[in-house]
């Protein structure tokens, strides 16, 4: 008996990388698999209908079921699609996994508007067209059990490049963090229905930290452990998606290797009440003393990697 018996999931991008680590890994544990993915390139060009449907033979040959969706995530209908591919097939859907996406990287005086709405487009509106239809499904099966909870679990993916702002990378970054707090969000809406939705923070070796400043951090080892190898984070996404996690949401989880953070929200490093209103004195008097010996980017506290 698997722990996702039973269950229904939709992982978007489970062509490769990442999303198809984790269509495979909540299939070993027994959930039914709707494959999304449009078979582009890194940078979101072309398409390919073969990588979906070899994800899909795999997962037939572990004995679970799956079908494709080729739709784009960022299309309003074809988001809805999707949704609706997974309930018509399988007759529901418990588990929307996000992961669809593509970088184009690029320095702000470089960047130009489509690198950027593009890069937004398929990550922000992506997630919400999936979150939204997802959402649609869970309020109207809980209304049809009048009000009864229903087993939802939304698992968003996102990157702490946008805690680091991490430089060349500036639509990236403003997409994941706007991720990161649709789906805190979507965890406030969805719990009247009984259901979850959390983030994940997964370094690992994709294609989109296959180039750029971190590469050679990603790179496969000669021997030993591999700590980014991508397989890592598929138990992470199966145990958010499991009954065990039925208490756990609105969080930020980070998985590399041996090693899993939890992300508290953003606290006040600050928190100060004048005794007069504010001038321009008072401010340096406080705010001066607060950043003396500060860099003007601190950007260094997530890197450890050990």
């Amino acid at each position: 008996m698997g722990i996702l018996d039973g269950k229904v999931a939709i992982v978007t991008g489970a062509g490769q990388g990442l999303g198809r680590v984790e269509a495979l890994e909540l299939a070993r544990h027994g959930a039914s698999i709707v494959v999304n993915d449009l078979g582009t390139a890194a940078d979101g060009s072309g398409s390919s209908e073969e990588p979906a449907r070899s994800v899909v033979e795999e997962i037939e040959a572990l004995g679970s079921k799956a079908v494709t969706a080729f739709g784009d995530v960022a299309d309003w209908d074809a988001a809805r699609h999707i949704v609706q591919t997974a309930v018509d097939t399988f007759g529901d859907l418990n588990i929307m996994m996000n992961n669809a996406g593509f970088s184009r990287d690029g320095m702000i005086v470089k960047m130009t508007e489509d690198m950027w709405d593009s890069v937004i487009r398929v990550h922000m509106k992506g997630h919400f067209n999936m979150i939204k239809h997802t959402m649609d499904h869970w309020r109207e099966t809980s209304k049809a059990q009048g009000g009864a909870p229903i087993y939802g679990r939304l698992i968003s993916t996102a990157s702490d490049s946008f805690l680091m702002g991490n430089v060349g990378q500036p639509n990236y970054a403003a997409a994941k963090g706007g991720i990161t707090f649709l789906t805190m969000s979507a965890a406030r809406e969805c719990q009247r229905f009984g259901a979850t939705a959390n983030v994940i923070l997964p370094r690992a070796r994709t294609r989109m930290t296959n180039t750029g400043p971190w590469a050679a951090i990603f790179e496969k080892p000669e021997d030993g452990f591999d700590t980014f190898a991508p397989e890592h984070i598929g138990p992470l996404v199966a145990w958010l998606a499991s009954p065990q996690a039925s208490h756990v949401s609105g969080h930020i989880l980070q998985l590399w290797g041996k090693h899993i953070r939890v992300f508290e929200r953003p606290q006040p490093a600050l928190d100060h009440e004048n005794e007069t209103e504010w001038t321009v004195a008072e401010l340096d008097r406080v705010l001066g003393a607060h950043f003396e010996g500060k860099k003007p980017v601190e950007d260094g506290f997530l890197l450890p990697m050990a």
